[in-house]
C-alpha cells in the first residue's frame, strides 16, 4: 500500500523574484535578482527533500518566470499550472541587520491569474495535503479564490497547511483581511506563523493570549510558532514543546528561513504518514519536539546561505547527527 510519501503534495500561492538592493555596485541594475515568493519557498525546500510536490500557480513565460519554472523542476517539483505570458511579480528588498524588508510590485502579474477551475485543473485526484499562504491572501480576487479553494481542499479530505506570512504593506484592509486569516484557520490541520505575524493578527494581546486565541479558532491539530533566534514552539491537543536553536556561525540572512521550516514539517509528517488531523493529534511529546527540531535545523541551514537556499535532506541528515550547524 503506498505511503503519504508517494503521494503529491500541493503548493499554492505566489511566485516572484526578490530584487535586493547591491550596496557593492556590481550588478548592472542596482539589484541581485533571486527567486522567491513564500509558498515558492516551501516548494523548493520540499523537492530539496525528495518529497513528491506539485506547484499549481500560474508562472509568467518572460525571462524571469522562465527562471523560476527551471529552478523549481530542477528540484523535482512538477509544475502544473499554467504558464502565461504577464509579468513576474518582484519584491524589492532591503536588508536591516540582515533582516530583510520588502516592497511589492504584483498588479497584472501572471501568479494572480488564477481561476477555480484552473486550480481544480491543476490538482491531482490524488493530492494528500494542500499548503497556502502568504501574499496569495493578502486581498483580491485571487485572494478570494485561494481561500476557496483551501476549503475545498479541507472539505475532501485532504491534510492542509497555513502560513499567513503577513506582509502588512500590502493588505489594504486589515479587517477584512485578519477575518479571511480567521476562516482558514477554521480549516486548517497545521498553521506555522511567526511571533510577528501573530502579533500583527492579534494586536494589544499578549504572545500568550494571541496563541490561546488563535487555537481557539483553529482546527489544527500542530500549531507552530517561530521566534527567529529564540527556536519555536508547538502546540497539538495533547502537548506543547520549546525547541532551541542550535548554536551557529555564519549567519547570512534570514530569507525563506520560516518557508524552509514549514516544507521541513510537512515532509516529516508525510514521511511517517502523519498528514492528518488524528495523526497528528497523536503524535507522542518526544516524535513531536523531533519534527519541530528537524524543521529548526534546516531554517538554520538556510540561514547560512544568501537568499532562500534549503538544505538537501541529506544535509539536513548530516547537521542533525553532527548536532550543529
Amino acid at each position: 500500500m503506498p505511503t503519504q510519501a508517494e503521494y503529491p503534495i500541493i503548493i499554492g500561492g505566489e511566485n516572484l523574484i526578490d530584487s535586493i538592493a547591491d550596496t557593492s555596485g556590481t550588478t548592472a541594475d542596482g539589484f541581485f535578482h533571486n527567486l522567491g515568493g513564500s509558498p515558492y519557498n516551501v516548494a523548493v525546500a520540499l523537492g530539496r527533500q525528495g518529497v513528491m510536490t506539485h506547484y499549481v500557480t500560474p508562472i509568467s513565460t518572460d525571462d524571469f518566470g522562465v527562471r523560476l519554472a527551471a529552478h523549481l523542476e530542477a528540484q523535482g517539483v512538477t509544475l502544473t499550472g499554467p504558464r502565461l505570458a504577464a509579468p513576474t511579480s518582484r519584491a524589492i528588498v532591503t536588508l536591516k541587520d540582515g533582516i530583510p524588508q520588502y516592497h511589492f510590485l504584483r498588479e497584472g502579474t501572471a501568479e494572480r491569474m488564477v481561476t477555480a477551475p484552473m486550480l481544480q485543473a491543476a490538482i491531482p485526484p490524488t493530492a494528500r495535503h494542500f499548503h497556502i499562504g502568504s501574499l496569495a491572501l493578502a486581498g483580491g480576487a485571487d485572494a478570494e479564490i485561494w481561500e476557496g479553494t483551501f476549503i475545498a481542499a479541507a472539505g475532501a479530505g485532504i491534510c492542509t497547511s497555513l502560513d499567513p506570512n503577513v506582509r502588512p504593506s500590502l493588505i489594504g484592509d486589515p479587517a477584512s483581511y485578519r477575518a479571511r486569516i480567521t476562516r482558514l484557520l477554521g480549516h486548517a490541520t497545521i498553521v506555522k506563523l511567526s511571533d510577528e505575524d501573530l502579533e500583527w493578527l492579534y494586536p494589544n494581546l499578549t504572545q500568550d493570549a494571541a496563541i490561546a486565541a488563535l487555537r481557539n479558532q483553529t482546527t489544527a491539530a500542530l500549531v507552530t510558532l517561530t521566534k527567529g533566534p529564540e527556536g519555536a514552539e508547538a502546540w497539538t491537543p495533547q502537548h506543547h514543546v520549546r525547541v532551541t536553536n542550535p548554536r551557529f556561525s555564519g549567519l547570512i540572512d534570514t530569507i525563506g528561513a520560516g518557508d524552509t521550516l514549514m516544507a521541513t514539517l510537512i515532509a516529516g509528517l508525510a514521511e511517517k504518514d502523519r498528514l492528518g488531523k488524528d495523526a497528528i493529534a497523536a503524535l507522542p511529546e518526544d516524535a513531536l519536539a523531533d519534527l519541530i527540531k528537524r524543521g529548526i535545523y534546516a531554517a538554520c541551514l538556510n540561514c547560512t546561505k544568501e537568499g532562500c537556499n534549503p538544505p538537501t535532506a541529506a544535509e539536513l541528515a548530516q547537521a542533525l547527527m553532527d548536532e550543529r550547524i
